[in-house]
């Protein structure tokens, strides 16, 4: 019998993410190195000139499109393959609930256990009980991603970043809610700028298009979050209860 040979794909990209945010660039020296030798003999090994990194051209701006103006359209173009999620891999996920809702729920992307919908598997189940606590449930909220679909590893590509957290600014503006529960860094920081831990415990005001009501914004911690770290709980009744002051 052989060993198992299948392969976590997403596992793997989480762990080569990892690696390069540490600096990992290489995986041995150019030249090999006895480790048994002396500090001085080591130090005094040879290695090739480093020569000089190619110029590499920066990449062109993205091209200014004009969005669509009604959230029915602007719905429909971000399902079609202009979207910046076109090339990744896994059905594209459009929101959810209300869009006259007077809440908002914003969330990086689908879960990795549950790619074909928004908050599912069990992360689904402890965000269906939060809303419950106060009062609400999924047909009562507008519920919508940052990326409309999981990136492989479940991380946002850097160079999507900017792009579409344009576009969650722009989703907000055409629903209009009067409160936005922004759920994990990702989702903070396209709405607000910062991650969720200096965000935490006040209303941050967020500004719609010219000629609507100004919103009040609350970031949290997303379900999976609490999941893992269930002391975080306490934390996030809070700011549940922060967000429902004067949304009755």
């Amino acid at each position: 019998m052989g060993a198992d040979q299948r392969l976590d794909w997403e596992l793997a990209k989480s762990a080569l993410n990892w690696w390069r945010d540490a600096g990992v660039d290489v995986l041995v020296d150019e030249a090999p190195r006895d480790w048994l030798a002396p500090v001085s003999e080591s130090l005094a090994v040879e290695r090739p000139a480093p020569t000089a990194a190619p110029r590499i051209a920066p990449a062109p701006p993205p091209v200014d499109v004009k969005l669509p103006e009604t959230l029915d359209a602007f719905i429909a173009w971000r399902l079609s393959d202009a979207a910046p999620e076109m090339s990744w891999s896994g059905a594209r996920i459009a929101p959810e609930g209300d869009p006259a809702a007077r809440l908002m729920v914003l969330v990086d992307c689908p879960e990795r256990d549950a790619p074909d919908t928004l908050l599912g598997g069990p992360a689904g189940k402890l965000f269906d009980a939060m809303l419950a606590a106060i009062g609400l449930d999924r047909t009562t909220i507008y519920l919508a991603a940052l990326g409309w679909c999981r990136p492989l590893g479940g991380r946002m590509p850097a160079e999507s970043t900017a792009r579409l957290a344009a576009l969650a600014r722009h989703h907000v503006q055409l629903a209009g809610p009067k409160r936005l529960l922004l759920l994990g860094n990702a989702a903070s920081r396209a709405l607000l700028g910062a991650d969720v831990t200096p965000m935490r415990g006040s209303l941050q005001p967020l500004n719609h298009k010219v000629g609507q009501e100004q919103a009040g914004a609350v970031a949290s911690y997303p379900p999976r979050f609490l999941l893992e770290r269930p002391a975080a709980k306490a934390e996030a009744w809070r700011d549940l209860q922060l967000l429902m002051r004067g949304l009755a």
